[in-house]
């Protein structure tokens, strides 16, 4: 439990060096904060939060061996819900956001946030308060009110994407190509597109699957 008017520790997840520098340098201008440690993926970002137990994580969510959600999830189960992960990303789609506060984060942030934004999602989530500011709550809203996808339909919307047929998803994942069929249609409605390439083009601009910049470019390429 966070100790008002100690410092706030902080764990600095992100890929990208020059992302984490920037962070750290914000940070620590301030005298009721100190950055705690820093990890470059997710695996590392779970070994360090076990080992410091800092007051918020800053966790990005788009990183090689281990994404953020997934790390998020960890830290959140290990912890029995005692962490406080605040993501901080690239990604504005709603299913991003729906995702990695299902997983536990307790704010969401995009990398375009002001500094002053930041500091104050820190303050709010080490105090034990949520925060999400109205453009994040908006594209919530959006996602809340759509009819979300099963396990089983995201499985064949991810493989949609990587270029499958329905015969060749139904042998993947053991199903009938009927099966498959009737997943697609059900896709195709709940995303309300009218196509596979517009259902994984759709995928992709909500940020439906958390992939690396590299990946992404690689699934666009196949359509």
């Amino acid at each position: 439990m966070f100790d008002v008017g100690a410092q706030i520790e902080i764990l600095i997840v992100d890929d990208f060096p020059v992302v984490r520098a920037g962070l750290r340098t914000l940070i620590e201008a301030e005298s009721d904060m100190r950055v705690a440690a820093e990890a470059e993926n997710g695996r590392e970002a779970i070994e360090i939060f076990k080992a410091r137990r800092p007051d918020v994580v800053l966790m990005g969510l788009l990183m090689p061996e281990m994404n953020g959600l997934e790390s998020t999830k960890k830290i959140y189960r290990d912890s029995g819900g005692d962490c406080r992960v605040i993501a901080l990303t690239g990604s504005s789609g709603h299913e991003a956001i729906y995702q990695a506060l299902k997983a536990g984060a307790k704010a969401y942030l995009l990398k375009t946030a002001s500094p002053v934004e930041i500091l104050k999602a820190i303050r709010h989530v080490a105090a034990g308060k949520r925060y999400l500011p109205p453009s994040i709550r908006e594209r919530l809203a959006e996602r809340t009110a759509a009819e979300s996808l099963t396990r089983r339909e995201l499985e064949v919307l991810e493989l949609i994407i990587h270029g499958l047929s329905n015969a060749e998803i139904a042998a993947r994942l053991g199903l009938t190509e009927g099966t498959v069929k009737g997943h697609v249609n059900r896709i195709l409605g709940k995303i309300q597109v009218t196509d596979r390439t517009q259902a994984a083009l759709a995928a992709m601009g909500r940020s439906i699957f958390l992939w690396t910049e590299n990946e992404t470019t690689e699934n666009f390429a196949r359509l």
